[in-house]
């Protein structure tokens, strides 16, 4: 029995894992989340079109992931100017804030710096590196806090092609009681404040034709 002869023997494929992207986009960003069954990836989406400042979040987010949301827009209205985004963007757009497969239900702070990236890649058209994930919280002040479920989102970033993963600063106790094995191929970047996140995860590069947000 080998990978691709499974479904000769167990039938078709039930269950479907997410994968990195092929490009590198504006304002889509892969998290990494954990589940009662394993590691898996997070993707948010975030859309502005022109309005009075209404936030539209869908996709079955709960309470606690509803407060990430509001906290990362926060922190980007806090530091507009550093990051070189309108300080009056919120007041001029409508922003839609989106994570895929509305039916499956979602919560916890750990996506909270996956959030932050989306939107300031949103606001300033600059492009999310495709096969790099994330996973941390994200306080009112830009720093970042550790998060659970690091070695299930890990296999998940892996099974996935993903070769970059950023993690809190406090994280890095919790990959070193990993199998240096199952690390193999993925480059670990340790953070304490969204600032290095956004270095690190947006290109230079922006749109062919960016936006004027």
């Amino acid at each position: 029995m080998t990978p691709k002869s499974m479904e000769k023997y167990l039938g078709v494929r039930r269950f479907r894992y997410g994968k990195a992207e092929e490009r590198d986009q504006v304002g889509q960003v892969t998290g990494l989340a954990w589940t009662q069954v394993g590691g898996e990836l997070l993707t948010i989406e975030a859309v502005a079109v022109a309005g009075k400042g209404r936030q539209v979040k869908t996709g079955s987010l709960g309470d606690v992931m509803q407060e990430s949301i509001q906290a990362a827009t926060t922190v980007v209205r806090s530091r507009a100017s550093f990051l070189g985004i309108a300080k009056d963007f919120h007041a001029k757009y409508d922003l839609h804030i989106h994570m895929p497969e509305g039916a499956t239900p979602k919560d916890g702070p750990s996506a909270g710096i996956t959030m932050l990236t989306s939107l300031v890649s949103l606001f300033t058209q600059r492009k999310v590196k495709s096969r790099l994930a994330m996973t941390g919280e994200i306080t009112l002040r830009g720093k970042v806090l550790p998060v659970g479920g690091i070695k299930e989102k890990i296999l998940a970033a892996k099974r996935a092609n993903i070769n970059q993963i950023i993690l809190c600063e406090e994280n890095r106790k919790d990959i070193a009681e990993i199998k240096e094995a199952y690390l193999k191929g993925v480059t670990f970047h340790y953070v304490s404040d969204m600032s290095e996140v956004v270095a690190l995860a947006l290109t230079k590069e922006q749109v062919a034709e960016p936006k004027k947000l």
